[in-house]
């Protein structure tokens, strides 16, 4: 199988990185990396050294490139960019594409699969849902800080079986993987605490433990998630009854001192996902006629502030 891991960030260097490590320089697999600037220079030279909790590993894909056109079609490629980079990436991977390529998106979000599905000319695009705390430490280097490394994906149509191989196969490279055939579920449960907490850390410009220790910061949290649970049962996604409860607990899992990846962009002045998290669920409501104050509160807010 040919293998690309488009971006090679926090999320593409861990789990492209598991992927190197496992099948680069094999018989049966080639794994190419997509990156860019000194990242990919380092890279070149010395291969991506990924540090994690269970140790560090040095991963030397086959090729480490920033042309799409000189990889050439793909079996699986792994998107792993920002989301407000989505658009810009997408109309770069036509070269690694042939009409079966699996296209597995590791973005955050609940419709990162039909936007690429809109633009992309073929290939067949599945829904993933990664839980992982990792970044760019120095170019080609990648540190894993924290999360639990799963990385759940699946069809849109429910049609998971025929992907279980792909689900061996990252299995095999040390990746908590886990195929689902509802995988509507996961993604709409993690954007219902991820989002949240994105908005609100931001606002606020505080960590996870101060938010959740603000009376105001924690029933602003509370609130917007139950906003999301109606969002998503107004789309026919079947949550569990106690997801707001069950958001609330996953984030106070967290070390006290978290500060969410949108937090920090926006505090070193780039750009946000805040179109891909409160965004979205603005214009979700809109359009479904679910009313969802608190997001257009925090949505005015947030663009007046700069937050884009």
């Amino acid at each position: 199988m040919k293998i690309a891991v488009f971006g090679v960030g926090g999320v593409g260097g861990y789990f492209g990185g598991k992927i190197a490590v496992k099948y680069a320089g094999s018989s049966g697999h080639q794994v190419v990396f997509i990156a860019r600037g000194a990242h990919l220079a380092a890279i070149r030279k010395g291969g991506l050294l990924l540090k994690t909790v269970e140790g560090e590993f040095r991963a030397t894909p086959d090729l480490a490139t920033d042309d799409p056109a000189a990889v050439g079609p793909c079996d699986l490629v792994l998107v792993c960019v920002k989301e407000y980079a989505l658009e810009e990436a997408a109309a770069r991977l036509a070269p690694l594409l042939h009409a079966k390529t699996i296209v597995l998106p590791l973005l955050n979000g609940v419709d990162i699969a039909e936007r690429l599905r809109s633009i992309l000319p073929r290939g067949v695009v599945l829904s993933g849902c990664v839980y992982i705390s990792a970044f760019i430490e120095a170019p080609g280097v990648v540190r894993q800080a924290g999360g639990s490394c799963q990385l759940l994906f699946g069809p849109d149509d429910g049609q998971a079986e025929i992907y279980r191989p792909l689900e061996k196969l990252l299995k095999e490279a040390g990746i908590k993987a886990e195929l689902s055939a509802a995988i509507a579920v996961p993604l709409w449960a993690k954007y219902l605490f991820v989002s949240p907490m994105a908005g609100v850390t931001s606002l606020m410009g505080l960590c996870f433990g101060d938010v959740m220790a603000d009376e105001k910061g924690r029933g602003m949290v509370r609130g917007l998630m139950a906003e999301i649970e109606r969002l998503a049962a107004a789309k026919g996604i079947a949550l569990p009854a106690d997801s707001v409860d069950r958001g609330i607990a996953t984030v106070e899992r967290f070390p006290y001192a978290t500060r969410s990846s949108m937090q920090l962009d926006y505090e070193k002045g780039g750009r946000t996902e805040v179109e891909l998290f409160i965004g979205y669920a603005v214009r979700t409501g809109r359009t479904l006629g679910i009313p969802a104050p608190l997001h257009e509160e925090l949505y005015a807010k947030l663009k007046k502030r700069g937050c884009c």
